[in-house]
């Protein structure tokens, strides 16, 4: 199953926030996908992933948007 967070328009730090708030909240196996707008987030994101024990599956960075697949 997927989770979808969509924090665009958000700057630092409430993607980082809003992020950890919500996977703290996924099940094991789930998947959160992180939309954000924030350049700070292509380092923040996965740094909040290491940092918290979750596993970051992938990063794709388009025109000024960037998503992140997270797991437990």
């Amino acid at each position: 199953m997927e989770r979808v967070l969509d924090l665009r328009g958000l700057v630092c730090p409430m993607p980082v926030i809003k992020t950890k708030k919500a996977l703290n909240e996924i099940a094991e196996g789930e998947v959160l996908k992180v939309i954000t707008t924030d350049p700070g987030s292509r380092t923040d994101i996965p740094a909040l992933a290491k940092r918290t024990g979750f596993r970051l599956l992938d990063i794709k960075e388009g025109d000024r948007e960037y998503e992140f697949l997270i797991t437990r």
